[in-house]
C-alpha cells in the first residue's frame, strides 16, 4: 500500500467497478422492501455547484439501504429548465451580437436544444466523480417524448375537469426576459424611492408610481376613515388628463399610509386589481409587454416607466399638481433571474385551480402520510398550501413544450401575431390586417408569439380542424409550460405512470411508488414539493413520497450564500480533484445540524482529506503487520467471535465500543441526523480505534498474537462498512485490499452487533 492515499488513482477505477457490476441498478424484487429516491433535477445546461454536491445526503441513504438488503432505486434525471436555460442561451447570443428575435421559434428551439445537448453530459460525469450511486439505466430528461405525452395528458385531464382555465389576469411580467413568472419566482428587495403627493381635485392621493395615473379608474378610501366619509360616491379628477373617476370605499386601503386615499390602477397593481374586481371597475393598460408606455400623452408615449416617471412628475409640477414628494424605503418585486423590476401586467394566461388540488396535499401532511423533517418545516408547508393562489403555468419563452391549445384564425381574426416573414423581418399586427399580405403557411412557419382573447382557444388531442367552424387554419398556443408543471409530475412520469389509464402504468411505478424520501432544500418546498404532492394525489391518488427531508444550505465561511456574483463560490469538482470526492462529501456532512447552514471552506475539506489518510494508514498498518508476521489473513487468522480464545480486556472493550458505535450510527441515520452520525464514526475510528486501541495493540502485534489480529481486522472492516455511505471511494478501495471474497462493499451487509 502507498504511504499516502491518492484519490485520483482510485476513484475512476472504483466507479467503473460499481457500474460494470450493476450494483446501482434497482431491481423489482417482491421479496425485498423497496427504497426509492428521486434525484432533484439539475439543470441540463449547468455544471454542478456546491448545492448539487449535497446530493451526498441521498447517496448516504441509498448506500445504507442497499447494505440493509433493501431493493434500492435512486433515479437520476435532468431538467430542460425553461427560462433558466433560455436566459443563459440569450446571454450567449448577445455576446455574438445576436438576439432571440433574429430567429423563428423552430430555429431558436433547435439552437437551444443543440446547446443543451453539448452540456447535458457534463453534470452526469460530475455526479459520477462525486461517487453518487445513481441508477443510470433509468436516467430521464424532461423533454423525452414519453414524458411530454404524459404531461400533455395531464393538462387535458385538468382542463376537462375544470381545473385548468385561460383567463385575463394580472401577472408578474419581466419585460427584460419577456415572460411572466409565478409569485414564487419574484424576489422582493428593499429600495429607496419617493412617495409623491398629488392633487386629485376633491382630495389628495400619495403614490410611488405617478407614471401610471393615466390608467387610474377610481380613488379608494377606507370606509372607516372619518375624514373621507362625505366624499364616498363623489368624483376625483386625474391630473394632466382631467379625467373624472369615482371615489369608492374599500377596507383594503390602509388609513395610515400616505394620505389614506389610494389611486386604483387595476392593470398595474395586484391590490388594485382585486379592488377593481370587487367594484366592477374598468381596466386600462399603459405599459406594454416591451416595458414601454402606451395610451398616454404624446410626451410620455414610448418611454420606459422610469423615464416616464421623471417626465410625468415634471408635467405635474409644471401644472401645480405635484404637492410634495418625500423619501420612502419600500419593498419591490424583481425578476429572480435578471434582477430587473417586475411589472404587474394584464394578459391572458393559462392557470391551474390549485385550491381543490391543495386540499388533499394539506390533509396528507396533517395525517402523516407524508412527514416533513425537520418538523418545523411542516408549518411552513401548511401555511403556504392553505393560502395558495391559482398557478400561472404560461411562460412566454421558446424553450419548453408548447401548451396543447389551438386558435382558429377563421373564427378569431382579432388575434395579434408576431412572426418572422420569409425575408427575416419581424412582423407584428392583428391577423385580419395581415392575412391579405401574408399567406397562412408563412405566418405559421415564422410564428414567434400570439395573443388572443380568452375565449379564442380550445384544447384537444387532435388539431386538424376547428371544432366550431371546421376551419383548418389553426395556430398552436405559443406559451410554453412553466418548468415546474413538468417537474411537479417527475415522480410519476419517470416511474412510468399512465395518466389516461393508471392500470397500464409501468412495473417500476407499481413497485417503487410512492418513493421513500424526497431530499431537497427548503427554498423549493413550494416550487417543487408542494406541486409534486398535488399532482401525485390528483393523478395517482397517493402521495409521491413518504418523507420530505430538508437538507442544509451551503454558505461560505462568513455565512454568505454562495453565488458567482459575490465571487465566493467553491467549485465542488475542483475540490474533488484536489482533495478527493470523499473529503468533499464528508466536509458537507460532518458537524452539520439538520436544515442548517453548511460552512464550506477549503480548510474543512483539507481536514477531511487528512481523515481519509488516517483511515488509509490504519489499513496500511494492519496489512503491513499481517504481511510482516508471515501470517496469511485468510488461512491462519481466525474470524472474530466473542468467545474466541486469547481475548484481553482491551479487546473486549474495543469490540463493545464498536457495537455501541454501530447502534448509535444506525439510529442517527434512521433519524436523519447525518452530521452526528459522521462525527460518531470519525471519533471512533480516529480517536478510540487508532489513537488508543492500535497503540495498545502494537506490542501484541510484534508477538504475532492471533487474537489481536482478529480483533483489528474485525473492527477495521466493520468501521469501513459504517463509513462507506459517507466516504465510498476510499472504503471500497480498502475493502478490495482486505476482503477475502472481493465482493463490492456497496452490496455488503450493514454491520451487526453480535
Amino acid at each position: 500500500m502507498e504511504p499516502v492515499y491518492e484519490p485520483l488513482k482510485h476513484e475512476q477505477k472504483i466507479y467503473e467497478l460499481w457500474e460494470k457490476g450493476g450494483f446501482f441498478t434497482g431491481k423489482i424484487d417482491k421479496e425485498k422492501k423497496p427504497f426509492s429516491v428521486i434525484l432533484p433535477l439539475p439543470n441540463a445546461n449547468d455544471p454542478m455547484h456546491m448545492g448539487h454536491a449535497l446530493f451526498t445526503i441521498q447517496d448516504i441513504l441509498c448506500r445504507y439501504h442497499r447494505m440493509l438488503g433493501d431493493s434500492v432505486l435512486w433515479l437520476p434525471g435532468s431538467d430542460h429548465a425553461g427560462i433558466e436555460t433560455q436566459f443563459v442561451f440569450e446571454k450567449k447570443l448577445s455576446k455574438e451580437g445576436k438576439s432571440r428575435f433574429d430567429f423563428d421559434r423552430n430555429t431558436l428551439f433547435k439552437m437551444i436544444w443543440d446547446f443543451v445537448e453539448e452540456n447535458r453530459e457534463i453534470n452526469i460525469e460530475q455526479m459520477k466523480k462525486l461517487g453518487f450511486s445513481l441508477d443510470w439505466t433509468r436516467y430521464h430528461y424532461s423533454l423525452e417524448p414519453e414524458i411530454l405525452k404524459q404531461i400533455f395528458d395531464t393538462f387535458r385531464k385538468l382542463h376537462k375537469e375544470g381545473l385548468v382555465y385561460r383567463g385575463e389576469r394580472l401577472v408578474n411580467y419581466c419585460t427584460f426576459c419577456g415572460t411572466a413568472f409565478s409569485d414564487l419566482e419574484v424576489d422582493h428587495v428593499e429600495r429607496d424611492d419617493f412617495l409623491y403627493y398629488l392633487d386629485y381635485g376633491s382630495l389628495q392621493i400619495a403614490t410611488t408610481r405617478p407614471e401610471t395615473i393615466f390608467a387610474d379608474v377610481a380613488v379608494a378610501v377606507n370606509p372607516e376613515d372619518k375624514k373621507y366619509e362625505n366624499l364616498i360616491g363623489k368624483k376625483a379628477i386625474v391630473p394632466l388628463i382631467n379625467k373624472e373617476i369615482p371615489i369608492i370605499a374599500d377596507s383594503a386601503v390602509e388609513k395610515g399610509f400616505g394620505t389614506g386615499a389610494l389611486k386604483i390602477t387595476p392593470a398595474h397593481d395586484p391590490v388594485d386589481f382585486e379592488i377593481g374586481k370587487r367594484h366592477n371597475l374598468p381596466v386600462f393598460s399603459v405599459i406594454d409587454l416591451n416595458g414601454k408606455m402606451i395610451n398616454v400623452p404624446n410626451e410620455i408615449e414610448g418611454l420606459y416607466p422610469k423615464q416616464a416617471r421623471n417626465k410625468t412628475t415634471e408635467l405635474l409640477e409644471k401644472e401645480g399638481k405635484l404637492l410634495k414628494k418625500e423619501p420612502l424605503r419600500h419593498t419591490v418585486g424583481i425578476c429572480y433571474r435578471c434582477k430587473n423590476l417586475i411589472e404587474p401586467l394584464l394578459m391572458p394566461q393559462w392557470f391551474v385551480k390549485t385550491k381543490p388540488l391543495a386540499a388533499e396535499a394539506i390533509e396528507a401532511v396533517k395525517k402523516g402520510k407524508t412527514k416533513i423533517f425537520p418538523p418545523r418545516f411542516k408549518k411552513v408547508y401548511l401555511d403556504w398550501m392553505e393560502n395558495i393562489i391559482d398557478w400561472n403555468i404560461s411562460r412566454q419563452i421558446i424553450w419548453g413544450p408548447q401548451i396543447p391549445a389551438w386558435y382558429c384564425l377563421d373564427c378569431n381574426q382579432e388575434i395579434k401575431i408576431n412572426f418572422l416573414d420569409k425575408n427575416g423581418k419581424l412582423v407584428s399586427g392583428i391577423y385580419k390586417n395581415l392575412k391579405e399580405n401574408y399567406p397562412f403557411e408563412e405566418i405559421k412557419n415564422g410564428l414567434q408569439s400570439l395573443t388572443a382573447p380568452v375565449e379564442a382557444s380550445y384544447v384537444t388531442e387532435e388539431n386538424k380542424s376547428c371544432p366550431s367552424c371546421q376551419g383548418s387554419r389553426l395556430l398552436q398556443e405559443t406559451d410554453t409550460f412553466d418548468t415546474w408543471f413538468l417537474s411537479g409530475q417527475w415522480p410519476l412520469t419517470t416511474l412510468g405512470f399512465n395518466v389516461k389509464d393508471p392500470e397500464k402504468s409501468a412495473p417500476d411505478f407499481k413497485y417503487f411508488y410512492p418513493t421513500s424520501v424526497m431530499d431537497t432544500l427548503w427554498d423549493i418546498l413550494f416550487f417543487w414539493v408542494g406541486r409534486m404532492m398535488m399532482f401525485g394525489l390528483y393523478l395517482a391518488e397517493e402521495v409521491p413520497f413518504k418523507l420530505v427531508h430538508i437538507h442544509a444550505r451551503v454558505v461560505d465561511k462568513f455565512g454568505q450564500k454562495m453565488s458567482k456574483s459575490k465571487g465566493n463560490v467553491v467549485d465542488p469538482i475542483l475540490m474533488t480533484e484536489k482533495y478527493g470526492a470523499d473529503a468533499l462529501r464528508m466536509s458537507l456532512v460532518y458537524g452539520i445540524a439538520p436544515a442548517s447552514d453548511i460552512v464550506v471552506s477549503e480548510e474543512k475539506i483539507k481536514a477531511m482529506r487528512n481523515f481519509a489518510n488516517k483511515v488509509w494508514n490504519i489499513g496500511r498498518f494492519i496489512k503491513g503487520s499481517i504481511d510482516e508476521s508471515g501470517l496469511s489473513d485468510k488461512e491462519k487468522i481466525p474470524s472474530f467471535s466473542k468467545d474466541m480464545a486469547g481475548l484481553s480486556k482491551e479487546d473486549r472493550e474495543i469490540v463493545k465500543d464498536l457495537e455501541e458505535t454501530i447502534k448509535k450510527v444506525t439510529d442517527l441515520i434512521e433519524k436523519y441526523h447525518f452530521g452526528l452520525a459522521a462525527e460518531t464514526i470519525y471519533e471512533f475510528i480516529w480517536h478510540r480505534f487508532a489513537d488508543q486501541y492500535i497503540e495498545y495493540s502494537k506490542e501484541r502485534v510484534k508477538n504475532k498474537d492471533l487474537a489481536v489480529f482478529s480483533v483489528l481486522r474485525h473492527v477495521y472492516l466493520s468501521s469501513l462498512k459504517l463509513l462507506h455511505p459517507f466516504m465510498p471511494f476510499i472504503t471500497e478501495s480498502l475493502w478490495q485490499i482486505f476482503s477475502e471474497d472481493k465482493e463490492s462493499l456497496t452490496v455488503s451487509s450493514w454491520p451487526k452487533v453480535q
